[in-house]
């Protein structure tokens, strides 16, 4: 069986489950699932990147979404709805909520499920991603097994 570690930010919708339940053909995969929720230090980023992508009233709207501790029980929902998905595909499933030290939990989590690879299914990061600060850049350099970054759909799309 294929292990995959997958860190995600938001709910997966049925898009993202067939991507990344499909990507090693007929193989059967297990999944750690880390999902982090919204940190209040990351509002600016992620205004700049609504406007960068064009969606501005997405930036407008930014101050009104839950972030910190207000955002731990949004997190768990998403959780809990994402590993219901990825079972109901066939997959077996874990998970748990991020509250700190996202990559330092990563690799922990690799090493102890001795795991195949990495997913960071995210929406775009580009001020991160430029700086190479994104998940997907950061964990390269910490994990020991190939990272992937893929990016996430929206519930619209």
């Amino acid at each position: 069986m294929f292990t995959t570690v997958l860190m995600i930010e938001q709910p997966l919708v049925p898009a993202d489950v067939e991507l990344v339940t499909t990507l090693h053909g007929d193989e059967p995969v297990s999944f750690v699932v880390l999902m982090q929720p919204r940190g209040d230090q990351d509002r600016l980023l992620r205004a700049i990147d609504d406007v960068a992508l064009g969606e501005l009233d997405k930036a407008v709207h930014e101050r009104d979404r839950p972030e910190g501790d207000q955002a731990l029980l949004p997190a768990e929902r998403a959780l809990n709805h994402s590993l219901t998905a990825l079972r109901d595909a066939g997959c077996e499933a874990v998970g748990e909520v991020v509250e700190r030290h996202p990559i330092e939990l990563m690799r922990s989590v690799v090493e102890q499920t001795h795991a195949d690879e990495v997913i960071v299914l995210t929406a775009p990061h580009l001020v991160e991603e430029f700086f190479h600060r994104d998940w997907t850049s950061r964990a390269r350099h910490k994990v020991g097994v190939p990272v992937l970054k893929l990016f996430a759909h929206n519930a619209e799309d």
